[in-house]
């Protein structure tokens, strides 16, 4: 409380010069602060309007583009939520197919293949024999395997169509081929050994194959060398 003057008078109490100034230093960041927060509201009121006049042309020339469009009434219904499945290439994988189909006959001789000790082989021309005796010897590790015991003609080329283009999206070279030694088949005659054959030599990116050896199927399999 401020004593009073003799007299009956009330004086009052100055405050220190240093408070005030410092009261007055103050109030410079928070002005500053204020204004960045009204720049901020005018730029974010500003990229709404922005958006609402992009979108309001995109509604505009959508209804130019289609004419007048009647809105269908309220349904009432639920909405599906399941997820969308992904977009596959069926038409193209079956144009695929059907072209791999017609480029595996089953009535085209393979003129290149050969009879060894350890059955039929294949190679192409400028391919030398020696690559079937280093693919039969295992000198390349075999990267990916397929096996077509039980599988009908049709079933078993498009199996090997699917494999070998697999293998080329994978960037293999070596393939073990498994269509069986027949012991399942009428009259025990290895019904798809002749076909694979056939159908790998006229498969562009083969190589060479050859009969397996022993512990890796023998007669029942063929290690297949593709292009690098």
């Amino acid at each position: 409380m401020t004593p009073a003057k003799p007299g009956g008078t009330v004086t009052k109490r100055r405050r220190p010069k240093a408070a005030a100034a410092r009261d007055l230093s103050e109030l410079g960041p928070l002005r500053e602060a204020l204004r960045q927060r009204e720049e901020q509201a005018r730029e974010a009121a500003a990229h709404q309007r922005a958006a609402r006049v992009a979108a309001e042309r995109q509604r505009r020339l959508f209804a130019d583009s289609v004419g007048p469009v009647t809105p269908l009434p309220p349904h009432g219904r639920s909405l599906p939520t399941l997820p969308r499945p992904e977009p596959l290439p069926r038409q193209r994988e079956l144009d695929e197919l059907a072209a791999l189909q017609e480029a595996m006959s089953d009535e085209v001789d393979i003129e290149t293949l050969l009879l060894t000790d350890d059955g039929l082989s294949f190679h192409r021309p400028g391919v030398g024999p020696d690559v079937v005796t280093r693919l039969r010897r295992g000198h390349w590790a075999i990267q990916g395997e397929l096996d077509m015991h039980g599988l009908r003609r049709d079933e078993a080329r498009e199996q090997l169509a699917a494999f070998l283009r697999e293998a080329a999206r994978r960037g293999w070279r070596c393939l073990r081929v498994v269509h069986g030694k027949g012991h399942g088949s009428p009259g025990r005659q290895p019904v798809l050994k002749a076909k694979v054959q056939r159908w790998l030599g006229q498969r562009a990116e083969v190589l060479a194959f050859t009969q397996a050896s022993g512990p890796m199927g023998g007669a029942g399999a063929l290690i297949v060398l593709l292009r690098g």
